[in-house]
């Protein structure tokens, strides 16, 4: 595998710049007490209850279990320039990719174009049929959008971003990012006070302008509310700490009802009408009328209230169709389509295994790639080819010859590193980056992000999987103020 591209350490003896004051802070402390500090964080951590529940898993009497996602205390630092310019890129994808969202539930330009294929869109599995003629508000479909971007080296030493993955359905781990700086603060504030650390604290007071941005043209007061599976879903408390981060109420679906063409909530003084739902709830479930008739988790009859304007569901039903990894080679095409822009962030290269072109390379270099399910997500259904078995490649060849269109491909990137604080001390490990864009209606705050967003790290010596669900754990980002 190529190097890495390691985000503190220039050479083995140089330290980048915006990392200089931390590296020497980091040089004066001993071992015994950054394992103390860590120690704290997890009673800390444990305490509030900030877990996240293992589908799959048992423990010992057969019970689901909840897991703690471990954070390391060592912040991923970027400079403001570098920022700067990828919140540039990311304004851009998102504003693409709400386009073409509204563009396949249209008119279809870009598929009349030629330049994404139309059984690709229309045959997906997560294109919404019945949103076909449907408009949202502001033409917004994917109000809360997690991009995953990793850094790889290049051949001259510098590091290049490229975006990973769009996730545009109901993006999780904004409420680690949160949580991962008040616990820096806490355990170090004396390097906030060394540091200009572009803040992150307000970011629930963003994502609740974003909502009331986008509320139906009828509701003067949106009433706002965060739609649950239930406690027992992977990340509730993600649900739970952001509604009451914003001050909204969490409903579950038997919460709430419609009533003459209204969604409303019960509430011990009787009905309250709602005008936006924040859904942590797939598109499935949302309505036993229209989509799985067995669902307990959504509200009977809320597509036709969709429809009618009445209420808004942040993210829009079918915005899976734009996150799909079969659809992610064209987003570069998607930017210049709609914005006549040449994409700021670049994709990873991507091979299509539905063309039969491109599975005969996949084929003839398994042991090399990184093959993933179109649909696949948490770093499952995936075959990292260098560090796979003989016999792996050889099952996972079999599943691509059986299914190739379900499958894409892409090189092996070597993610950046950081430095992490490990059992045997300070380690480099492979990180990559979640931030948290927030689309409103076409105004000048139309766009919106805090700095930074989630540093995920593969905690494993030498893994490139950071999903929490497979062992990763999360650190602090610092965007350093200009």
């Amino acid at each position: 595998m190529k190097p890495s591209f390691d985000e503190m350490q220039a050479t083995a003896s140089t330290v980048r710049e915006h990392y200089r004051g931390y590296a020497q802070w980091l040089a004066r402390q001993p071992g015994e007490q950054m394992a103390a500090r860590r120690e704290e964080a997890e009673m800390i951590f444990r305490r509030v209850g900030i877990t996240f529940a293992v589908y799959g898993a048992k423990d010992e009497d057969g019970a689901g279990t909840e897991r703690l996602i471990p954070f390391d205390l060592i912040p991923r630092i970027i400079p403001a320039d570098e920022w700067t310019s990828m919140q540039r890129g990311l304004a851009q994808r998102v504003t693409a990719l709400n386009r073409f969202i509204h563009d396949v539930y249209h008119d279809q330009e870009i598929l009349k174009a030629g330049i994404v294929p139309t059984e690709q869109v229309l045959n997906n599995s997560q294109y919404r049929p019945e949103m076909k003629g449907v408009d949202v508000p502001g033409n917004v479909y994917s109000h809360i959008s997690g991009v995953d971007i990793v850094r790889a080296a290049q051949p001259d030493g510098s590091g290049t971003y490229y975006v990973l993955e769009d996730n545009l359905r109901v993006p999780s781990g904004v409420s680690y990012m949160l949580e991962d700086r008040k616990m820096m603060m806490r355990l170090f504030p004396e390097l906030f006070a060394q540091h200009r650390v572009a803040p992150v604290a307000h970011y629930p007071d963003l994502l609740l302008e974003t909502l009331r941005d986008v509320a139906p043209a009828s509701a003067d007061e949106p009433h706002v509310v965060v739609l649950t599976p239930g406690m027992y879903n992977s990340a509730y408390f993600e649900h739970a700490f952001l509604a009451q981060q914003m001050g909204v109420e969490l409903v579950e679906g038997q919460d709430l009802f419609v009533k003459d063409h209204f969604v409303y909530m019960r509430t011990t003084r009787g009905p309250r009408r709602v005008d936006v739902i924040y859904r942590r709830v797939d598109d499935d479930f949302l309505d036993p009328q229209v989509f799985r008739p067995d669902s307990t988790l959504g509200c009977a009859g809320l597509l036709d209230v969709y429809r009618r304007g009445n209420i808004t569901l942040a993210n829009a039903i079918g915005t899976g169709v734009a996150d799909d990894k079969s659809i992610y080679p064209y987003v570069p095409k998607m930017v210049e389509f709609y914005l006549g822009e040449k994409p700021i962030l670049q994709n990873v290269p991507t091979y299509l295994c539905r063309n039969s072109d491109d599975l005969k390379y996949v084929l003839d270099h398994l042991a090399e790639l990184v093959v993933k399910e179109v649909h696949g997500a948490g770093g499952y259904g995936m075959l990292v080819g260098p560090a796979a078995t003989k016999a792996e490649v050889e099952e996972f060849r079999a599943q691509l010859l059986a299914n190739p269109s379900n499958y894409i491909a892409q090189p092996t990137l070597a993610l950046s590193t950081c430095p992490t604080f490990v059992e045997s001390g300070i380690a480099p490990r492979h990180i990559d980056l979640r931030p948290f864009v927030l689309s409103g209606k076409a105004s000048g705050k139309s766009v919106q992000m805090v700095p930074g967003g989630l540093t995920r790290v593969a905690l494993k010596e030498g893994s490139l999987v950071v999903n929490s669900s497979q062992g990763g754990g999360t650190k602090d980002t610092w965007v350093l103020e200009g």
